[in-house]
């Protein structure tokens, strides 16, 4: 048996519903059910890979997007991710920890301000690769938008994307983030989100992964 199909992978979600296929699945790899959110996310993962070593941990889950450049249902791999309303914020200007000398921007895990995966995937990626911003309040406030976008240039947007990579480069694990668009970021009317093809396009994507890592 070569070395690949020797690994041990954990899959890790916000919630159920976005990875239900694989959950029901039979020989289903470990999954961790975290909640939604950086202290969820934080605690429940750290907990499990106290419990267990892993060779592969995957985050999959649905995010908004920035661009037009990504389809909604679309489904990308994010490369690097940051907490994107960790900082301060006033009159009218955000500024990052790192902006603000509270941090600095290349103490481990970060790499100018981002938590950047090395995985070996992305020398010949098989998606679109992007990079995410994390934050713990969605909005549909045009000025904020605008503000993370021009700041940022992020490709997608989720609420624990950074806590996942933060963790797993402190572990020194490794990982890979996939994520499906579900809507634009700040578009609430849920009739124009493409949610149940995200997560089905979502779903076919991590079994494909999964059955390359097992």
């Amino acid at each position: 048996m070569n070395e690949i199909c020797q690994m041990n992978v954990l899959v890790v979600a916000a919630t159920k519903f976005e990875i239900d296929n694989l959950v029901n699945r039979d020989n289903s790899p470990d999954v961790l059910i975290t909640g939604v959110g950086v202290p969820a996310t934080i605690f429940r993962l750290s907990e499990k890979l106290f419990q267990k070593k892993y060779d592969l941990v995957i985050q999959a889950g649905i995010a908004g997007t920035f661009t037009d450049d990504l389809p909604l249902a679309g489904v990308v791999m994010v490369e690097k991710d940051t907490f994107g309303d960790l900082g301060i914020d006033e009159k009218g200007s955000f500024k990052t920890l790192f902006e603000t000398g509270f941090a600095n921007e290349n103490d481990f895990p970060f790499i100018d301000g981002w938590l950047l995966n090395p995985h070996e995937y992305f020398k010949h990626p098989t998606l679109p690769v992007v990079k995410g911003i994390t934050v713990n309040k969605i909005t549909d406030d045009g000025i904020q938008i605008n503000r993370i976008a021009e700041k940022f240039a992020p490709g997608v947007e989720s609420m624990e994307g950074a806590a996942f990579h933060y963790i797993c480069l402190q572990q020194k694990i490794n990982f890979l983030q996939l994520r499906s668009i579900s809507n634009v970021v700040g578009e609430r009317d849920k009739a124009k989100w493409k949610m149940k093809e995200a997560i089905t396009n979502l779903n076919i994507e991590l079994t494909k992964l999964v059955q390359n890592f097992t």
